[in-house]
């Protein structure tokens, strides 16, 4: 990725609603977050320093009570699904970055439940990106066996949102 690139991608979220952005590709990592006044911090690191990364923000963050914030970032990227226990899954995977929603609204009951039969375009979940509503379809016949995400959590490109047993 080039500097120009980064440097366009900052004014995009500077300029945008957006508090939060990820980008992965090829083991290099950029992650840019709003501060409370509106401009970007931007860290660049490869998958194999993030414990160093991590480090080295915990012991310059200003205020104790930031540490858990880094904490939780750091850790809520380690954990995934191993692939030899799902082998027999389809993985519903997330298309873009956004914000994960099983229903189309707050009062409304979710779209899929464990155990829920679903056909190839049976819409499963919703994911939001900068106010726009994508609807996600199962891409499979067969059974949710598990959904991998919560409700209003922030999911990545990429990332698997459910287990589905193919018929």
């Amino acid at each position: 990725m080039k500097i120009q690139e980064i440097r366009e991608i900052i004014k995009l979220v500077d300029g945008s609603s957006i508090d939060e952005f990820s980008y992965e590709f090829e083991g290099i990592k950029v992650k840019m977050k709003k501060n409370g006044s509106g401009q970007t911090q931007q860290t660049n690191t490869s998958t194999a320093q993030a414990p160093q990364v991590q480090k080295a923000v915990e012991t310059s963050a200003p205020a104790p009570a930031k540490e858990p914030e880094v904490e939780t970032l750091v850790s809520s990227e380690a954990p995934e699904v191993p692939a030899d226990n799902h082998a027999d899954y389809h993985k519903i995977l997330s298309p873009m970055v956004g914000t994960f929603y099983e229903s189309p609204s707050p009062d409304e009951s979710p779209y899929v439940q464990v155990g829920t039969k679903v056909s190839a375009d049976h819409v499963v979940c919703i994911v939001e990106a900068m106010k726009l509503f994508n609807e996600i379809e199962a891409e499979v016949d067969g059974e949710i066996a598990e959904i991998l995400v919560k409700d209003g959590q922030l999911v990545e490109y990429g990332q698997p949102l459910f287990l589905v047993k193919a018929n």
